[in-house]
């Protein structure tokens, strides 16, 4: 593992601990996916499988299959967030994290595909 892979690992980790923590404790959270027209459920869900794939992206350093299912998840969830964006028309700048998110998990879960097999 070099230097890069590692950064981009602690970085998604990080952010996705923050989100999801966000998620469920900040009113401003519940406020945007009320905006996004998105239920309490799935406001939790999202905050919830966002902690655990933050935590997962930590213990991928020693077992990477589950770098891969935590990027997999992580990458397939920001896909959905960017769509959402999209069909509710906010701006390139509230959308573009979403879609580097995508792009980021997604080269880390190829990056564990790639160590596991």
């Amino acid at each position: 593992m070099n230097i890069l892979h590692a950064t981009l690992i602690v970085f998604s980790a990080i952010s996705f601990l923050i989100y999801g923590l966000s998620c469920l404790l900040s009113h401003k959270m519940k406020q945007e996916f009320f905006r996004f027209n998105l239920s309490e459920t799935q406001r939790k869900i999202t905050g919830y499988s966002q902690i655990l794939a933050g935590l997962a992206l930590f213990v991928s350093f020693t077992v990477p299959i589950i770098g891969v299912i935590a990027s997999a998840g992580l990458s397939f969830q920001m896909l959905l967030g960017f769509i959402v964006r999209l069909r509710i028309k906010d701006s390139l700048a509230l959308t573009l994290p979403s879609f580097i998110f995508f792009i980021f998990n997604g080269y880390l879960c190829f990056y564990f595909l790639e160590i596991y097999f």
